[in-house]
């Protein structure tokens, strides 16, 4: 079993940047994908950004393009999102998620474990 904990969300102006940061523990790491999602009162769970086992091949959402970084630390089994430029609609739960194949993936059926979420909250 894995377990993931978010961490780093909180109340921000817009403009302002937040960094989160996933913790992994449990069974293994491994050569994982792991994901950002998030979900906004009211719509459904989306998805962010992802990042392969070595960090070569990333795949953001168009929304968030250009202002959000994801990255890895395999030493360390953690992941994390630098936003930056943050707007009012980039207020939702984010999640942390890991997905159980090498692959690349977008779609929420596609991860096998996920953390709580972490509130994030811009104001215009």
């Amino acid at each position: 079993q894995v377990q993931l904990v978010e961490s780093g969300g909180g109340l921000v102006q817009a403009g302002g940047s937040l960094r989160l940061s996933c913790a992994a523990s449990g069974r293994t790491f491994g050569s994982y994908v792991m994901g950002w999602f998030r979900q906004a009162p009211g719509k459904e769970r989306e998805f962010v950004a992802a990042i392969t086992w070595y960090g070569d091949r990333l795949a953001y959402a168009d929304s968030v393009k250009g202002r959000f970084t994801i990255s890895r630390d395999n030493a360390k089994n953690t992941v994390a999102l630098q936003m930056n430029s943050l707007k009012a609609e980039d207020t939702a739960i984010y999640y942390c998620a890991q997905r159980v194949n090498s692959g690349l993936a977008f779609g929420t059926a596609d991860f096998n474990y996920w953390g709580r979420g972490t509130q994030v909250t811009v104001s215009s």
